[in-house]
């Protein structure tokens, strides 16, 4: 019998899991395994989505579903329940009824990938953007007793006009977890003032397409330390991965 992966999300253009997982498989010899993109704008028809697919398995989940998954699911983990997202979905039989078990991986690749780089420096953060992903980026931060600012046009601690030089050199970390200069709008970028970046910064944008966004460019031309958002994708896959493959869970 076929085993079926995927991603739901809108759009998918850009997205790295298809690739990595199917080449995963080539290299295991999955024969009966595939990872197919589910481009979903919206949720509504989610049930009908499930009953055309029951070989799947497990899919991931970006945006801007990571937050209205949570209620189509039987059960969620409690990483997932205190970050209030979730980017990783089980599905099993339980007695013959289909269970969906959500969890989020995307904390566990973004601080495997920050731990390293961190510095006694960086005990203030600044995160630009305040969904999903923000969430597990503040669950992680926490985790690592970093305190920190959510930005954001709408919501948050602080709006974008309200970054000024002092704020800026007391954050000496910032993550970018917007869509900000992803593909193919990659002339975008946070607006901060770039002018108050230094050598002490620690620049992280979870954007991976490009390899190098706007964001991180200006970031390193003022000597910024800068990462994107590649490895922690790979090692949030491979959490993901060991989610569907535990026969225990």
């Amino acid at each position: 019998m076929e085993k079926k992966y995927g991603l739901i999300g809108f759009p998918l253009s850009h997205s790295f899991s298809k690739k990595y997982f199917e080449k995963k498989f080539s290299e295991n010899s999955l024969k009966d395994f595939s990872y197919d993109s589910f481009e979903m704008e919206r949720l509504n028809n989610f049930n009908n989505f499930l009953n055309l697919h029951p070989n799947l398995f497990g899919f991931n989940v970006t945006i801007p579903h990571k937050e209205n998954i949570i209620p189509f699911l039987d059960t969620i983990d409690n990483a997932a329940l205190k970050i209030g997202a979730v980017n990783c979905v089980k599905v099993k039989k339980i007695n013959g009824v289909r269970k969906l078990l959500g969890f989020n991986t995307d904390c566990i690749g973004f601080k495997s990938s920050l731990a390293p780089l961190l510095t006694k420096n960086h005990t203030h953060a600044l995160i630009l953007g305040s969904g999903g992903a923000s969430k597990s980026v503040q669950y992680v931060l926490k985790e690592l007793n970093i305190s920190f600012l959510v930005v954001s046009r709408t919501s948050g601690d602080i709006k974008y006009q309200d970054l000024n030089q002092s704020i800026l050199e007391k954050y000496l970390l910032i993550i970018n977890t917007t869509p900000l200069g992803m593909y193919p709008n990659i002339t975008e970028q946070p607006s901060i003032d770039y002018n108050f970046i230094t050598s002490k910064h620690l620049v992280y944008d979870l954007i991976y397409n490009p390899e190098q966004t706007l964001f991180l460019e200006n970031c390193a031309n003022m000597g910024a330390k800068t990462k994107n958002g590649y490895e922690m994708l790979v090692l949030q896959a491979e959490e993901s991965w060991r989610i569907w493959q535990d026969a225990n869970l």
